[in-house]
């Protein structure tokens, strides 16, 4: 069995659109979309493509959807700041009610049996939750009590947008980086399991996204097709941010 992996799309929807030629290319069997499909310029628009892929395809939720969720439910989003709410109030207008039931059926983690690999765990950050931070340059020490006891032979996470493949005491964890906002090289990043594991990157017509994006009426959208598809920040800068927060910070 073949399981495409793709996480933090984030409504790019044509970095999704890129990623799904080749998930149909690889002939895979099954499609885990890891959380943070929304928010983004086509947040209905890449919902719907997922939902009408004609493979199998599973969802978790990410802290967006939770954040979208609150919204729709006529909530500011407490963890989200100021400068970022209007995006999730414009979210929540653009599927609000058609996809509220669907955002909230979601899970929180799956775990998928994978011949060669074993019963792999699928989470959006951690698997106790879709908020926490960590990168392939968290210290091990920080990690153990939240992955040891899991008694699964490999994690697939995402949230910080950087792919990386590590050990963490007996536990491999991969995370498959960003569809729709990498941090690194320009374009979408995902993972194929087999029974190898393999982190893909996908090309695509950044200028003809980008021009696709700022007509859209996402209210950050010039700012998105800029950092987000052009020129997204470098993986080194982020490791430094991400070294600031979270699970990473100094005690």
């Amino acid at each position: 069995m073949r399981v495409a992996a793709i996480y933090d799309i984030h409504g790019n929807l044509p970095a999704l659109e890129a990623v799904l030629r080749e998930i149909r290319q690889a002939e895979v069997d099954r499609v885990v979309v890891g959380g943070d499909v929304v928010p983004g310029p086509m947040p209905r628009e890449s919902l719907r493509c997922l939902l009408d892929l004609g493979i199998p395809v599973q969802f978790i939720y990410g802290n967006c959807e939770v954040a979208v969720l609150e919204q729709m439910a006529g909530k500011d989003p407490a963890k989200v700041p100021e400068a970022y709410r209007p995006i999730m109030r414009w979210t929540a207008e653009q599927l609000h009610p058609e996809y509220e039931r669907v955002l909230a059926g979601w899970p929180k983690t799956l775990r998928v049996g994978i011949p060669g690999l074993g019963e792999v765990l699928f989470c959006h950050a951690t698997p106790r939750d879709e908020d926490e931070c960590f990168t392939r340059l968290t210290p091990e020490d920080r990690l153990l009590p939240i992955f040891e006891g899991l008694n699964v032979p490999l994690v697939v996470c995402g949230h910080t947008h950087m792919q990386f493949d590590r050990m963490i005491g007996r536990t491999r964890v991969v995370n498959a980086g960003s569809v729709g906002m990498p941090f690194g090289e320009p374009g979408a990043d995902w993972l194929l399991l087999e029974p190898g594991v393999q982190l893909r990157h996908t090309p695509y017509d950044l200028t003809e996204a980008a021009g696709r994006i700022r007509a859209t009426a996402y209210p950050q959208a010039e700012d998105f097709a800029a950092r987000s598809v052009l020129e997204p920040p470098s993986e080194q800068d982020m490791l430094k941010v991400f070294a600031r927060v979270g699970l990473n910070s100094a005690r």
